[in-house]
Parts: structure tokens; C-alpha cells; sequence
């Protein structure tokens, strides 16, 4: 196995926020798709269902949302919740880091709230990326098999980076579903879990210059011998 690949694969991942209208064709997102699907699940549960838009369907996902009229601001996680009801550290000074970092390459202020509004909504546009994934699971299912989804979800974005395409996860559609259920069919028993821009990286826009910082390895790890 060439270990060099791999890790270029995991660390070169990152969250793109301005894509090119090059388009991907069926056969790629399909070989992602079955690449990503040896992710592991519980006794072999397979427990994730995924939704690919493109073309006229997902820009009427995207109207959709944007005409709903519910900022998401205001919005109600009714299906689940994605973060804490209030924030503490070391969480909160990450957030805060990242949210800075990427309005500054932006050039926006911290006083711009309209400005800061419509970088927020370009996330249901997918930012503009040609294919749109959205990810759902079976509201029967119990926590263990969300662990499995969220393994598969990384999978999709590793496969894709094998192909030299870029994503970005995106949990702001999570709240939206009553706008995407009726847009993609997906049934009542499914909860809309996230959403997933899959193209090729704009690397004109600054946006695209962000890299995310991680924690020092002793914050997180224990080597407990």
C-alpha cells in the first residue's frame, strides 16, 4: 500500500468553499460512491442513503431553502442537534478561530452581518460546486449506526480526493428538510442528515486559501501503557 497516497489523501481534505462549473460525470461519482461504501458499519448494517443532485433539481433545492424565508439563525434543529446548546472551551476558541479566519480572507468585518449572512447562504448553493450529495439515515436507527455514516461521509471525501475533486460537508441543510424531502423523495423515515458540495476546487477565490488548524497530538491523545 502506498502510504504516501493515503496520506496525502487524508491531509490534503479540507472544507472548499468556491468551485469551478466543471462538471463530474455519473461514472466518477458512482466509483466514489462504491469505494466509500467498504467504509465499516455494525454487523455489516450499511446504514447510509445518499441523494446526488445536479443540473436543474439542485438549483430548486437550493431556491427552495433561500425562498423558505427562515434564516438559519432562527431555524429549529427539530430532527437532531449538530452542536451544543452553548458553547465552552476548548470548543468555542476553535469556532471562533476558524469563523475569523475565513471572514478575514473574505475581507469581512466583524460588523457585517449582511455580508456575513449571504457567505452563510452560498452554503445551499453548495457554493456553487456542480454536484450536491445530501446524506440521510433511517430514524430507527440508534446512535452507534450515525457513527457508521459519519465513517462512510469521511470515505466520500477521501475517495473524491483520490480523484482529485474536493468537498465540503455542509450541516446547514440538516435543518431544511421539509424544503429537500419533496425536491428528492426521500421518505419520512429517513432524517436529512447533511449536505455535501463534490467538484473541482476554485482556486482563484480566496475563501480557498483557509486551512483549518488542528490540536497538538498530546491534547487528544493518551498513551496509556
Amino acid at each position: 500500500m502506498n502510504r504516501e497516497a493515503v496520506d496525502e489523501a487524508l491531509t490534503s481534505r479540507r472544507s472548499v468553499r468556491a468551485f469551478l462549473p466543471d462538471p463530474v460525470d455519473d461514472e466518477t461519482i458512482g466509483e466514489i460512491m462504491q469505494v466509500a461504501a467498504r467504509a465499516p458499519s455494525g454487523t455489516n448494517m450499511q446504514p447510509w442513503k445518499v441523494y446526488v443532485v445536479s443540473g436543474e433539481r439542485k438549483e430548486a433545492l437550493s431556491q427552495a431553502i433561500l425562498a423558505s424565508g427562515v434564516r438559519p439563525e432562527k431555524i429549529e434543529w427539530d430532527e437532531y442537534k449538530y452542536y451544543p446548546d452553548k458553547f465552552f472551551e476548548p470548543y468555542l476558541a476553535r469556532r471562533r478561530a476558524v469563523g475569523y479566519a475565513l471572514y478575514t480572507l473574505l475581507g469581512i468585518g466583524r460588523r457585517e452581518v449582511e455580508r456575513m449572512r449571504a457567505q452563510h447562504d452560498r452554503n445551499f448553493t453548495f457554493f456553487d460546486a456542480p454536484v450536491g450529495l445530501i446524506f440521510t439515515i433511517d430514524r430507527r436507527l440508534n446512535v452507534g449506526s450515525w457513527l457508521d455514516l459519519g465513517m462512510f461521509v469521511q470515505s466520500v471525501m477521501i475517495a473524491a480526493r483520490a480523484r482529485d475533486l474536493h468537498t465540503c460537508p455542509q450541516a446547514a441543510f440538516a435543518p431544511y428538510h421539509r424544503e429537500i424531502r419533496p425536491l428528492l423523495n426521500i421518505p419520512d423515515e429517513e432524517i436529512v442528515v447533511c449536505g455535501m458540495a463534490l467538484g473541482h476546487e476554485d482556486t482563484s477565490k480566496p475563501e480557498n486559501a483557509l486551512r483549518s488548524e488542528r490540536a497538538a497530538l498530546e491534547e487528544f491523545v493518551s498513551f496509556v501503557r
